[in-house]
């Protein structure tokens, strides 16, 4: 059996994202019968070719439970691409001789690498916009009181104590309450159909969404994020500021940066995952708080 994550020639969610979705669909969902046999031909031959069919007819579950992360504002193309991840390491640990479908056990790996992204990324994503949009965010949860929506006298006081628009702290109030989506399933019996409640933790306190609001209002300051850029090499920094810290709308796509400096998408995606690593380091540091 192999040390590392598997390397298979996947379909990319980098380039168009409506042709992904519709190539990924066109594989095959496989009998429980022919998904034993492969994840056996895995395990004992060590058959590559055995894990990417495995792979391949699963991709199309990693863009259903993508879709559940909306509401973070992230690239659903760079869900996929963690997500996948998650599936081909799950892939790797599958042992068909205890009786469960691999879709049931690669749930689990694949929701645990699009958490871990989410982590690591969701701050930057939040900070990417205006001046004003970052002072309303390094500000207003210590400004609004309790978790009652803003009332319109308590939008101009809070948008003149800041030197803000009212309709920034509007737009920065609904960012942090996120999208309203039903965490229960609908009901159906569609393959595709899952619902947050399925991957919610179980334990709020490791909640992604609870750990980022701790983290941002404990550390994150903009002079911060200034020194965290800073810490970086010129090509990291220009990565992260073309992806993340740039006008919304216009963040580059990893096949953007790859032309631009003569590498792959997947070394785009490395350079950017240590960069965010060492920003949130530098972050973590009491002269960031």
């Amino acid at each position: 059996m192999m040390h590392t994550t598997m390397s298979l020639p996947v379909p990319s969610a980098v380039g168009s994202l409506e042709s992904y979705i519709q190539s990924v669909n066109r594989f095959p969902v496989l009998s429980q019968e022919d998904e034993f046999a492969l994840a056996n031909r895995f395990r004992i031959e060590n058959d590559l070719d055995a894990a990417r069919q495995l792979v391949l007819s699963h991709l199309r579950v990693v863009v259903s439970v993508t879709r559940g992360y909306s509401g973070y504002g992230l690239p659903q193309a760079d869900l996929i691409q963690e997500g996948n991840i998650g599936l081909m390491k799950a892939v790797k640990r599958y042992d068909p001789e205890r009786g469960v479908r691999l879709v049931s056990f690669a749930l689990h790996w694949i929701r645990a690498e699009i958490h871990e992204f989410v982590v690591r990324n969701w701050r930057m994503v939040k900070i990417a916009t205006t001046k004003s949009q970052r002072k309303l965010f390094f500000n207003l949860r210590s400004l609004k009181k309790g978790l009652e929506p803003l009332k319109p006298q308590q939008i101009s006081e809070i948008a003149q104590q800041l030197n803000v628009s009212e309709h920034d702290v509007i737009e920065m109030e609904s960012r942090f309450a996120g999208h309203e989506i039903a965490l229960e399933a609908d009901g159906s019996d569609d393959d595709e159909s899952y619902a947050p409640i399925q991957y919610l933790a179980d334990s709020e306190e490791h909640e992604p969404s609870h750990i980022l609001e701790y983290a941002e209002h404990e550390r994150l300051q903009t002079n911060g994020l200034a020194s965290a850029l800073a810490g970086l090499d010129q090509r990291s920094r220009r990565i992260i500021e073309a992806r993340w810290l740039c006008e919304e709308g216009s963040a580059a796509t990893l096949h953007d940066l790859a032309a631009e400096f003569n590498v792959s998408a997947e070394r785009i995606r490395q350079i950017e995952q240590k960069a965010m690593a060492k920003m949130h380091g530098i972050l973590a540091l009491p002269a960031a708080a």
